[in-house]
């Protein structure tokens, strides 16, 4: 039986642990708060206490984490997953992170003797506990064939985009991408509002016309009801990872306009205090 450590039981790593529990797989858990650990100890997962720990005897190690700084504090030190990692194991980085700091990661886990994928996800509350989730996959193909069991118990679909920081590299893009969908479905909402048409009506037309996109379908409702408690994905994480994608951008020498725009709108979310809501949030920015 193959053994899977989940480090980082947010929204997506609780849902996954609890599809590879209910997959068979022997699971260990790690999380800065306990008590997010527990609900999975009685599905049949041993709560570890360090990422080390968790680690050891692992297969397979996989964390999903908020930011750069936290991936760091997971993966490396003393008590830290690849201190703990056994020779041949696999980590897999399924956070969604800056490239740069995925090879810089995928370099410490080769020099340990492990393997290394970057494998960050699309999808939100649902799909990770349906267990579809869709991997984007950065790494060599050998360690991904390896390493399909583990993607394929929690996930509908798996994309090899090419060698170790692809898949970091496109998740921001996929991200970047849907937050540009809704800072520009908030302006609509407000025009529509200021122009005195009714919001239910135009939130409907938005829904089921041409500039409608899976992002307007699964956030609209929530934006027309003021919904932002309980976050399937929390504004502050989309203001992070626009950050990377702009980052990225002038790290390959591209000078965009949408993207920084994109960006200077939830950034002036974070400062109105909205980053622990919904992401559907950013229409309190707006307007």
């Amino acid at each position: 039986m193959q053994r899977v450590a989940i480090i980082g039981l947010g929204v997506m790593g609780a849902g996954m642990a609890a599809n590879w529990l209910a997959k068979g797989f022997q699971v260990s858990v790690y999380n800065r708060t306990r008590a997010k650990a527990e609900p999975l100890a009685a599905g049949g997962s041993t709560i570890a206490a360090t990422p080390r720990v968790a680690a050891e005897n692992a297969d397979f190690i996989v964390a999903m984490v908020s930011d750069d700084a936290a991936s760091r504090a997971v993966w490396l030190g003393p008590d830290g997953a690849l201190a703990g990692m056994k020779p041949g194991a696999i980590a897999i980085e399924s956070s969604t992170l800056s490239p740069e700091w995925i090879r810089e990661l995928a370099a410490q886990v080769r020099a340990k003797g492990g393997e290394f994928l970057d494998a960050p996800v699309g999808g939100s509350r649902v799909q990770a506990n349906d267990g579809k989730l869709t991997f984007f996959v950065g790494g060599d193909a050998a360690t991904l064939a390896k390493a399909r069991p583990v993607l394929d118990a929690v996930g509908q679909a798996v994309n090899h985009l090419g060698p170790v920081g692809a898949g970091a590299t496109w998740k921001l893009i996929n991200n970047v991408m849907g937050a540009a969908h809704l800072a520009v479905l908030s302006e609509g909402l407000a025009l529509a509002a200021r122009a005195g048409i009714d919001l239910n009506q135009a939130a409907e037309l938005m829904r089921t016309g041409v500039s409608s996109s899976p992002m307007v379908v699964n956030k609209i409702g929530r934006m027309r009801e003021r919904r932002y408690e309980n976050p399937d994905f929390a504004l502050k994480l989309m203001q992070k990872d626009v950050g990377y994608a702009e980052q990225l951008a002038g790290k390959l020498g591209l000078t965009l306009d949408m993207v920084p725009a994109t960006g200077s709108v939830f950034r002036r979310g974070g400062a109105k205090g909205l980053g622990e809501l919904d992401v559907a949030a950013i229409k309190e920015a707006v307007g």
